[in-house]
């Protein structure tokens, strides 16, 4: 306690209310073009393309731009694991190893141990974007977000009263979401969220092994649509078929030895396929992320895996590297610190001239968190049970005694991170507009008739490589 007082002083609650870029702040085009010079070169189009959808969409794939941006905040100097991209739609619902719906943070390809407001702040201002979205007006947006810190500080206050093990083992249940949301005696709600429910049981690998793969001369393998799902068999690349074969097993075996004993005799089981490099999400997109198609006993016993390719975290250059040389390592080492309940087949593998990956299944019973919220009060319980889970997340690794202390009984912290959503949210609508102004702009230097970026269906060109 003692200590997360002391930080009040070399840090008060109130400095954090602010947001003034400086006058050396990078462009967030020139963050978001160096990314893509380690992409791949054919899916940079759809990048753009998905992050001129809205401010929103933007949002979410400029993890880099912010992440620059608050190393430029005062810091508290209390530390945890930390999502480092905690915005509304990386928290659902998914299926626990017990067949169980729980309620979590579910994109982890940012996670480092960092400051705990970072991660705050990237929600509240997720919260405060989406708000406006909807078109809600000032009032409601501000107490919408307002709710959200205040969510996470009553929610690590009831953790720091909680013993080791009690904060370990507590995890969200779909059920636990109504009380958590204050729902129970919402019909219209519980009836959203009841659907919810049944959709993500639904979205299961045979729902992906359905829709992703077909049958040929006997065999099931993985549709070809591109560029959004390319079979690695559809690429023409300097390499031999053969040797890229081989390439892929050696990665999948690597993968195997990141999992523990039993976890390696399940998947001993079943027997790799197809591989196709599928796009997913917004930031991810131009990353290496691959989908490879398993079958068990026969071909109607089917797993599909997902493959991502894990770089630093955007969080790194203005932090501590991270104790793992392994990038795919650190992803699966944060996420199993900060989540309830894992996958599975959660693991990473490294390879001779190739990125680091990490591995899990494509889809078990996920749910993306951001739905359509008809009415302010929608918003405002899906955010605060984001709150809540994110504290519970950061008590796994870090001293909620001290950070519960920091944050106090009052609601001083609270208003100062919805000043500073408030703030970023504008800053954020200035890059996005400078982002599609560029876009359109090299549009038109390509072509003086070129067309719409949202008409244009990229594909691999000949020679691409995986």
């Amino acid at each position: 306690m003692r200590l997360g007082k002391a930080a009040r002083t070399r840090t008060p609650r109130t400095s954090h209310g602010d947001w003034r870029p400086g006058p050396d702040r990078p462009s967030a085009n020139v963050l978001l073009e160096r990314q893509n010079t380690t992409r791949l070169s054919w899916l940079v189009p759809v990048r753009r393309e998905r992050m001129s959808a809205s401010p929103f969409a933007f949002y979410r794939g400029a993890a880099a731009v912010m992440a620059a941006d608050l190393a430029s905040t005062p810091r508290t100097g209390l530390m945890v694991q930390v999502c480092g991209d905690a915005h509304l739609a990386n928290f659902g619902v998914y299926a626990s190893p017990e067949r169980q719906l729980v309620f979590d943070i579910n994109d982890f390809d940012e996670t480092i141990a960092g400051p705990w407001e970072w991660d705050l702040k990237r929600l509240a201002t997720s919260v405060m974007i989406d708000a406006q979205h909807h078109a809600f007006d000032d009032p409601s947006c501000d107490t919408i977000t307002l709710r959200t810190a205040e969510s996470y500080r009553l929610a690590m206050q009831r953790l720091a009263a909680m013993g080791t093990l009690e904060v370990w083992y507590s995890h969200v249940t779909s059920e636990q979401v109504y009380e958590l949301a204050e729902i129970a005696n919402n019909k219209r709600v519980r009836r959203t969220i009841d659907r919810y429910g049944r959709e993500a049981r639904s979205r299961d690998n045979l729902q992906a092994f359905n829709k992703l793969t077909e049958r040929v001369d006997g065999r099931y393998r993985i549709r070809s649509d591109p560029p959004l799902l390319v079979p690695l068999r559809e690429l023409s690349t300097e390499n031999d078929p053969d040797e890229l074969e081989a390439q892929a097993r050696a990665n999948f075996e690597e993968f195997k030895r990141s999992l523990s004993d039993d976890r390696q005799h399940l998947l001993d089981r079943f027997e790799p396929v197809d591989i196709a490099i599928k796009v997913v999400g917004v930031g991810s997109v131009g990353t290496r992320c691959l989908v490879v198609l398993l079958q068990g006993r026969d071909s109607g016993d089917p797993l599909l895996l997902q493959v991502k390719e894990a770089g630093r975290s955007v969080l790194e250059e203005h932090l501590d590297p991270s104790r793992y040389d392994n990038q795919g390592r650190r992803v699966v080492e944060g996420q199993r610190l900060m989540q309830a309940a894992s996958d599975i087949f959660l693991g990473w593998s490294s390879a001779e001239q190739m990125p680091d990956f990490y591995w899990r299944q494509l889809r078990d019973w996920k749910g993306s968190g951001r739905i359509e919220f008809a009415e302010p009060d929608d918003l405002e319980r899906f955010a605060r049970l984001c709150g809540a889970t994110l504290a519970r997340a950061h008590a796994r690794s870090g001293d909620a005694i001290a950070i519960a202390a920091y944050l106090g009984k009052n609601d001083v912290f609270d208003r100062a991170v919805t000043s500073f959503a408030a703030g970023y949210a504008k800053q954020n609508l200035a890059d996005f507009e400078h982002f599609v102004a560029a876009n359109k702009a090299k549009e038109d230097r390509s072509s003086p008739n070129a067309t719409s970026a949202a008409t244009v269906t990229p594909t691999p060109p000949a020679g691409a490589s995986p």
